[in-house]
C-alpha cells in the first residue's frame, strides 16, 4: 500500500494534488509509533501529515523524552572504563557527531526539491537513494536496534526482578545482604559485587548461612541467571501476542517519572556520599582509574545507541508548529539529552566511594552498585521494572511490523507466524540473560551496529550524492563526510577488540 500510494502521488506534478492518497487509505492516527531502543516506545497523539499543533518546548521535551532510557544506566560504566576526563570529552564530541548526522537525516528530504516529499519518512529517503537494498538494510539495522534493545530489557527485567525478590526476602527474614560482600560501612552503603569474580558481574544470589535451609532453597529458585529470567516468559510471552500494543503505550509517562526518579536518586547519594576524585593522567592506582584509557572506545559504542534517534526524528518534528524552528529544537534537545548523560556520569563516578573501593568496581548497570536493601534503589528497580514491561510489547509489536509485514504484508499473518518470532526473540533474552548479563556489552554492540548505518552511513552518503547530482560537491565536504563514515565503521570494529 506505501508504494502504491508513493506510486500514484509520482503521476502528476508535485502541485497537482489529484492523485494524493485519500485519508481512508492512510495510517489512522493511533497507528503512528515512534520509538528509540533503549529510550520510549510510544503512540503518537494527533498525529498530521505534513504539519503538527505542538509548541517547541512540547517537541523538545517529547525529543528528550523518546531518547532518554536505559543506556543512562551504563554511563557511568563507560567514563570509567574511557576515565572521568576522557569520558566526558567523548559524551560531548559523540553529542556534537551524532546531532549533526541527525540534522542531516531532517534535511535529506529537502535536497529532493522535485518530488513531493511531505508524506516520506527516512527510509523512503533511502529507499530513493539505494533503491530495495536501502529499504532491506534500513530494515535489517532497524531490526538489530530493535532486538537488541529488547535482549537488554530482558537482562534488566531479570536484574531487577530478582532484587526486588531478594529485597522481599531478605526484609522477611531480617538478613544483611552487605554483610558478605565488599562494601562500605556506613549509612549509605555502597557494594564492589565484581570484586569475588575477576571483575565480571556476579549473576548469583549470595550464600547467607551454609545451616539456613530456608535461604539455600530461596537460592535455588531465585537465582539471577538460572531461573529468574525464565519465570518473565510466563509473564511477558503472551503479552507479545497481543494484535494491537495501543494499551501498552498509555503507560508512557513511566518513563519519564523513572528517568526523573534516577536523577533524584543519583543526586541524593552524591550529596551523601561526596566527592571521591583523584587525577592520574595514565597510571592507575589502587583505587582510582588514569584520566586516559584505550577503552574509551566501549563507551563510543554505548553512546551511539544512547544518542539514537535519528530513525524517528522526522516524524517527530513533522508535529511541529513552527516547522522553521526545527533546526533550532534538535539542537535544544540534543543538548538537553548530553548534560543529562554528564551529569549522571560524573554524579555516579565522582562520588563512588573510592577508597575503600575501587572505581572498577563501578558497574555496567549502576543500580548494582547499591545493595538490594537500598530502599530507594529498590524503588528504582520497581519502577524500572514496570516501565519495562511495558514497553517490551511495543518493542516487540514494532519488531513484529518490520518484519512479518515486510515478508508477509501483513503484521499479524497468524498466531502461529507472530509465536514462533515472539519465542526467537525471548529465547535471545533468557539466553542472553543466562550467558551474557552484560548490559554494557549488548548495548555498544548493538549501538555500533544500527548507528553504523542510521547515524553515520546513510545520513552522509545521502548527502554526498544530493551534491553530486546537483554538482555542489566539494572535495572537503567530500572529505568530511567520509571521515564520518570511516569512523562509523571503526566504531563497530573496534567493538570487537575491546
Amino acid at each position: 500500500m506505501n508504494k502504491r500510494i508513493h506510486y500514484y502521488s509520482r503521476l502528476t506534478t508535485p502541485a497537482d494534488k489529484a492523485l494524493i492518497a485519500p485519508d481512508h487509505v492512510v495510517p489512522a492516527p493511533e497507528e503512528c509509533y515512534v520509538y528509540s531502543p533503549l529510550g520510549s516506545a510510544y503512540k503518537l497523539q494527533s498525529y498530521t501529515e505534513g504539519y503538527g499543533k505542538n509548541t517547541s518546548l512540547v517537541t523538545i521535551f517529547m525529543i528528550w523524552n523518546t531518547m532518554m532510557g536505559t543506556s543512562i544506566l551504563s554511563i557511568p560504566w563507560g567514563i570509567k572504563q574511557a576515565g572521568f576526563t576522557t569520558g566526558m570529552c567523548v559524551i560531548i564530541l559523540m553529542g556534537l557527531l551524532t546531532l549533526y548526522c541527525c540534522y542531516r537525516v531532517v534535511k535529506s528530504r529537502t535536497m529532493m526539491s522535485s518530488l513531493d516529499t511531505t508524506t516520506w519518512e527516512y527510509p523512503d529517503v533511502c529507499r530513493h537513494y539505494f533503491g530495495s537494498f536501502g529499504q532491506w538494510s534500513s530494515l535489517l539495522f532497524s531490526l538489530v536496534s530493535l532486538i537488541g534493545a529488547m535482549i537488554v530489557y530482558w537482562v534488566l527485567m531479570s536484574n531487577f526482578l530478582f532484587n526486588t525478590g531478594k529485597f522481599i526476602f531478605n526484609f522477611i527474614h531480617h538478613i544483611n545482604d552487605t554483610d558478605t560482600i565488599l562494601s562500605t560501612n556506613n549509612s549509605n552503603p555502597v557494594i564492589c559485587p565484581s570484586a569475588g569474580s575477576g571483575g565480571h558481574p556476579d549473576n548469583s544470589s549470595m550464600i547467607f548461612y551454609a545451616n539456613d535451609t530456608g535461604a539455600q532453597q530461596f537460592e535455588k529458585w531465585w537465582d539471577k541467571s538460572r531461573t529468574v529470567p525464565f519465570y518473565l516468559v510466563g509473564l511477558l510471552l503472551p503479552l507479545l501476542n497481543f494484535k494491537s500494543p495501543s494499551f501498552f503505550s498509555k503507560f508512557n509517562i513511566l518513563g519519564t517519572v523513572s528517568v526523573l526518579y534516577l536523577i533524584f536518586l543519583v543526586t541524593f547519594k552524591a550529596v551523601r556520599l561526596g566527592f571521591h576524585l583523584e587525577f592520574h593522567w595514565f597510571i592507575p592506582t589502587e583505587f582510582f582509574v588514569p584520566e586516559i584509557r584505550f577503552q574509551f572506545p566501549q563507551l563510543t559504542g554505548v553512546l551511539t545507541l544512547a544518542f539514537f534517534i535519528h530513525n524517528c526524528i522526522i516524524t517527530l518534528l513533522k508535529n511541529n508548529k513552527k516547522q522553521e524552528n526545527n533546526v533550532r529544537d534538535l539542537c535544544i534537545a540534543y543538548m538537553l539529552v548530553t548534560l543529562t548523560y554528564l551529569y549522571i556520569g560524573v554524579l555516579v563516578f565522582a562520588s563512588f566511594p573510592s577508597p575503600p573501593l575501587s572505581k572498577d568496581c563501578i558497574e555496567q548497570n549502576f543500580l548494582d552498585n547499591f545493595p538490594s536493601s537500598d530502599t530507594l534503589s529498590v524503588i528504582a528497580r520497581i519502577f524500572l521494572l514496570f516501565q519495562m514491561m511495558t514497553v517490551y510489547p511495543l518493542l516487540g509489536y514494532l519488531a513484529r511490523v518490520q518484519l512479518l509485514g515486510h515478508i508477509f504484508g501483513d503484521i499479524y499473518p497468524s498466531i502461529f507466524h507472530v509465536l514462533i518470532l515472539n519465542l526467537i526473540i525471548v529465547g535471545a533474552g533468557v539466553i542472553m540473560a543466562c550467558f551474557y548479563p552484560n548490559i554494557g556489552g549488548i548495548i555498544r554492540y548493538s549501538g555500533a551496529a544500527c548507528g553504523l548505518a542510521f547515524v553515520f552511513i546513510y545520513p552522509s552518503l545521502i548527502y554526498i550524492i544530493s551534491l553530486h547530482q546537483e554538482e555542489r560537491l566539494t572535495w572537503p565536504k567530500l572529505i568530511f563526510h567520509v571521515f564520518i563514515i570511516i569512523l562509523g565503521v571503526a566504531n563497530l570494529i573496534v567493538q570487537f577488540f575491546m
